[in-house]
């Protein structure tokens, strides 16, 4: 990006502004996935005010007597509690997103990557998974069966929103949270929006293990208890994907919770495999699942 947007700072401001050393601020963002920083064209982190609210929240909590790991999930669970409920579709972010699909359809990196800083930089990560990022991603999937654009701009686009999302999910694995292991069944190649909900489940405090796309299920279960796993969540675009594994993936449940997420997903196929369905919100459904709860009605 050409600059940075006004509300993102590098480490030093973020360190100034709340009194914690660089040095402490790096090992939180290491350890615990605490900050979310994006990166600027030369390479540099840039924090935004989520950031700094996380920090503070961590702050009080170990004036409270927490643990680091213990204080880490209390800051990212208040603060996404807080802007997830918020940051509600507006003027602004419906711009950006139309902005967002026209520089993807023109092969336009630098436009797009700008628009994403903009959107990043406004709004919680939550908010531009749930109004940008996944309903861009359906609506994709639509013009593509609809013949309205070609293998180049479906593979560019995907590639390009693939890269931001891999960027925040640096560290999805540490801390002290639950561990979840996310995976595609066989003949699935469609992962991002798995990748977006794994990215709304650590936010949560969640360490995350991701398999992607087209993952035999004897692997998901070797990960998952090697780890071992204390959720497994399958997310597949047809019903199909799920059936034609149904019974490993039933003798998958003995293994640890399984949640079933993606278009193909449903109340029905959860119920005939033996698992919970996670509903069509994957923002909503990592709060609810780091609340002790799935996200349909049980």
């Amino acid at each position: 990006m050409s600059e940075a947007p006004v509300d993102l700072v590098r480490i030093g401001e973020l360190s100034n502004r709340v009194g914690v050393s660089p040095e402490l601020l790096r090992a939180w963002e290491r350890r615990y996935g605490l900050l979310q920083p994006l990166r600027s064209q030369g390479g540099f982190r840039l924090y935004s005010p989520h950031d700094e609210a996380r920090v503070r929240r961590m702050q009080k909590e170990l004036a409270r007597g927490l643990s680091a790991a213990e204080a880490a999930v209390a800051a990212i669970s208040s603060v996404v509690e807080k802007t997830s409920r918020t940051d509600a579709p507006s003027s602004a972010i419906e711009r950006l997103r139309g902005e967002l699909a026209d520089a993807l359809d023109l092969f336009d990196d630098a436009a797009a990557q700008s628009c994403l800083d903009r959107l990043f930089g406004t709004f919680s990560v939550e908010a531009v998974l749930r109004d940008v990022i996944l309903p861009y991603l359906h609506d994709l999937g639509a013009r593509w069966a609809a013949g309205d654009v070609n293998v180049g701009q479906e593979h560019f686009a995907s590639h390009l929103i693939r890269g931001r999302l891999l960027g925040l999910a640096r560290g999805w694995d540490q801390g002290g949270g639950p561990r979840a292991v996310l995976a595609c069944p066989p003949g699935e190649l469609h992962d991002l929006g798995l990748m977006s909900f794994g990215l709304a489940l650590f936010r949560q405090g969640w360490r995350i293990t991701f398999l992607g796309s087209d993952t035999p299920i004897n692997t998901i279960e070797g990960a998952a208890r090697t780890l071992p796993a204390d959720m497994i969540v399958i997310s597949a675009t047809q019903p199909g994907y799920f059936m034609s594994s149904a019974e490993a993936l039933t003798e998958l449940t003995r293994t640890a919770p399984l949640g079933f997420a993606g278009a193909g997903a449903s109340a029905r196929v959860a119920s005939a495999i033996g698992g919970h369905y996670l509903g069509d919100d994957p923002v909503e459904a990592a709060r609810r699942i780091s609340h002790g709860g799935w996200a349909e009605a049980e």
